[in-house]
């Protein structure tokens, strides 16, 4: 059991407090950055798909892991164990593109099983009833892991292709975009 101290416990209520404005969830990101030892803090509400705010937890994770991917690496091995298990497309949409930031990353360096994971988990959102962010981002991280394995290659064309006609203009933009590369 976790004990929460009346700073966590402030911690809480100023996130709980945030809204979906860009300018709200940076206020968040910066006071992580300002005070590192909440990261851990917002990392288990992120995860947390039973705590009522765990999405507004999500999307500061995301801007903190787009300007410091290497502040995921404590957390990652129970990153890459929950997100498989989000159900809420608000939350799942940071959690896909902090995925793209992983396969995009230069500086860590993910085992062959958390790549797996991380592929299997963007395979099954681009197939699934996703919002169009979350299957644009999955696109991205998979046509980033398909350089090194050439079989998803194989496997995002088709998928594309069987979908292209099914979606929305977005969809189709950021499809047509990874079809050409992948010619």
């Amino acid at each position: 059991m976790i004990i929460f101290t009346s700073m966590d416990q402030a911690f809480y209520k100023l996130l709980s407090e945030s809204t979906a404005h860009r300018i709200s969830r940076e206020f968040i990101r910066d006071y992580v950055f300002q005070n590192p030892e909440k990261l851990q803090y917002l990392m288990e509400i992120g995860l947390n798909e039973k705590d009522k705010i765990h999405i507004k937890a999500c999307w500061s994770l995301e801007l903190i892991f787009e300007i410091k991917m290497e502040l995921i690496l404590p957390f990652l091995d129970d990153f890459l164990t929950k997100i498989r298990q989000f159900k809420d497309d608000s939350a799942i949409r940071p959690i896909s593109k902090i995925c793209m930031f992983l396969s995009k990353s230069k500086t860590i360096k993910l085992s062959e099983n958390q790549e797996t994971k991380i592929i299997e988990t963007c395979l099954d959102w681009l197939i699934q009833d996703k919002k169009v962010a979350t299957k644009a981002y999955s696109m991205i991280t998979l046509y980033n892991f398909g350089k090194k394995y050439p079989w998803i290659n194989e496997d995002l064309k088709t998928i594309l292709s069987q979908d292209f006609f099914k979606h929305s203009a977005a969809y189709k933009a950021a499809a047509k975009d990874i079809l050409r590369k992948l010619k």
